[in-house]
């Protein structure tokens, strides 16, 4: 048996954080002497301190590490729950690259005493025939699943782009949704084609829009949009119709967003 100072020697784990696993029925001692209230615990139990120490390590909270020790034995759950932290981990560190993508370009620009301009222009797109899916995703960033949809239905088809071929995304929500978000992928195609399960064929009429080009990450649409809309209060104009981006180069000509190009449209019409 091991007093508690030589377990937190042999564990790497603070005496004052043994007591609290032990107040939170994580890792009782063995034993506990009724005389001197010591407590004691076995050589055994140092792999199950290693078992907590690598779930913290993995990011699992107390309680999921509690539940986890007492089914360690049931691999398949062990794995699930494995594979589900795995994919909580991976949206963290996408989450914490963004931030730094956010915070190198806010240093860069300091550095440079240039603050990022954008130029608004107003335009008229003119009518043309698309292919459509228009769906309540989960969030914004599943608007690749659209994407997806619209290729994977229209695959067989043999369907010619449009000249130009303008891939764009419609925002029908009146405001900001953290979750179930009504998003359209249109793609702009020569030609008529019959509907499929998802994917609807469709004339859209010209359009009078605000617009500003960015290159770069998304993270910059933010800005975009400030730019448009104090352009659109400052010459006189109103929003007419939500707003949609044109992919330029997107994702699907390239894996790095330096390279994204993306103009934010706002349909607007002269107060």
């Amino acid at each position: 048996m091991l007093k508690i100072g030589e377990f937190s020697k042999l564990s790497r784990i603070s005496i004052r954080m043994l007591r609290h696993y032990d107040e939170i029925g994580l890792l009782t001692p063995e034993t506990i002497d009724p005389f001197t209230g010591y407590r004691y615990y076995s050589e055994a139990q140092l792999f199950t301190a290693g078992r907590i120490t690598a779930l913290k390590d993995m990011s699992f909270k107390l309680c999921d590490a509690a539940e986890l020790l007492k089914r360690w034995e049931d691999r398949n759950l062990l794995e699930q729950r494995l594979l589900d932290q795995r994919e909580a981990v991976r949206l963290q560190a996408e989450e914490s690259a963004r931030r730094l993508r956010l915070l190198d370009t806010a240093l860069e620009r300091l550095r440079k005493d240039e603050p990022m301009k954008y130029d608004v222009t107003v335009k008229t797109i003119p009518e043309r025939y698309v292919a459509s899916v228009r769906q309540i995703i989960p969030r914004y960033e599943r608007e690749g699943d659209l994407w997806g949809i619209l290729m994977q239905e229209t695959a067989g088809m043999h369907i010619q782009d449009g000249a130009p071929c303008l891939c764009t995304a419609t925002f029908h929500d009146r405001e900001y949704q953290e979750s179930n978000v009504d998003v359209e992928a249109q793609k702009t195609v020569l030609g008529s084609y019959p509907d499929t399960e998802h994917v609807k064929f469709k004339t859209m009429p010209q359009v009078l829009v605000a617009s500003a080009v960015c290159k770069g990450s998304y993270d910059q649409m933010g800005e975009v949009n400030a730019a448009i809309a104090s352009w659109v209060e400052a010459n006189g104009y109103d929003f007419d119709g939500p707003m949609f981006n044109i992919y330029h180069v997107s994702p699907h000509e390239t894996n790095d967003p330096d390279e994204f190009v993306t103009e934010a449209c706002y349909p607007v019409r002269k107060k």
